[in-house]
């Protein structure tokens, strides 16, 4: 097993995981708002509840908006990130905004950022920075993702010391 695979194995229940996720879910929902029918987004993605995409296109009720939120954050964002920064397993602060960067960039986009590369390199104030240039969709500045990026800087920053 790698060492990046044993980090993420073994933060199972980790505090740090249940804290990030505490953070992370309520900005997740703040930014991303809920609708409970399918919509489209700002670049025409077909989306429900909490930006979900990946979800079939149909009315949810609440509780199950929520619970797809909870569900994906920690299988489909927390513990990916996780395995490509493993030192989010000590830093609750930075893998928030980092696990709600992740949601609206993709965990696979996170992982080839300068934020992750910083992060891994130890630079932890300079990976928060590299949130703010995340703030485009359909190639243009987007002001409520400027603004997004800048809070999730400032939840970043608070564990970047």
């Amino acid at each position: 097993m790698g060492s990046k695979q044993l980090v993420a194995g073994t933060l199972g229940g980790s505090a740090v995981l249940a804290a990030a996720l505490s953070l992370a879910t309520p900005e997740i929902m703040r930014w991303e708002g809920k609708r409970n029918d399918p919509y489209r987004d700002i670049v025409g993605v077909l989306t429900v509840c909490y930006g979900e995409t990946q979800a079939t296109m149909r009315r949810y009720s609440d509780a199950e908006c929520a619970t797809m939120l909870t569900r994906r954050v920690e299988q489909d964002y927390a513990r990916p990130i996780l395995a490509c920064v493993p030192g989010f397993a000590t830093r609750a602060y930075p893998f928030a905004a980092a696990i709600s960067l992740s949601y609206n960039i993709g965990t696979a986009g996170f992982c080839r950022s300068t934020a992750a590369r910083q992060f891994n390199a130890g630079n932890w104030a300079d990976g928060c920075d590299a949130f703010l240039p995340w703030n485009k969709a359909g190639g243009r500045v987007i002001a409520g993702l400027a603004r997004r990026r800048e809070a999730e800087r400032q939840i970043c920053l608070k564990g970047a010391a």
